[in-house]
């Protein structure tokens, strides 16, 4: 994600992840990574439920996803991503077009 973000912000959109590590490690891995868009820590996995992401099979991670969500809060678009394989940018830029 990181290596298209300025193609996402070029559609007026802003890129936020949500991680259930805890603020250290969220941190970490923000610097380890050079990651120039927000990331969350949600430890208590608060968001994680709310937006029904929870990995069935290891109750303390979150499932890939990625939501495209409007300025008023409305969810326009949601995909569930597998493991290590995450939505093209290309598709997203088509989904961003779209709004």
């Amino acid at each position: 994600m990181q290596q298209n973000y300025s193609k996402i912000q070029a559609e007026g959109a802003e890129l936020i992840a949500i991680s259930a590590d805890d603020e250290d490690e969220t941190k970490t891995t923000v610097e380890d990574l050079n990651l120039t868009f927000t990331v969350l820590a949600d430890v208590d996995l608060e968001t994680i439920t709310t937006y029904n992401v929870l990995d069935q099979t290891n109750f303390q991670i979150a499932r890939p996803a990625t939501f495209i969500i409007k300025s008023d809060g409305t969810i326009r678009w949601i995909t569930l991503d597998l493991a290590g394989i995450r939505v093209p940018t290309a598709t997203l830029i088509t989904e961003l077009g779209k709004l």
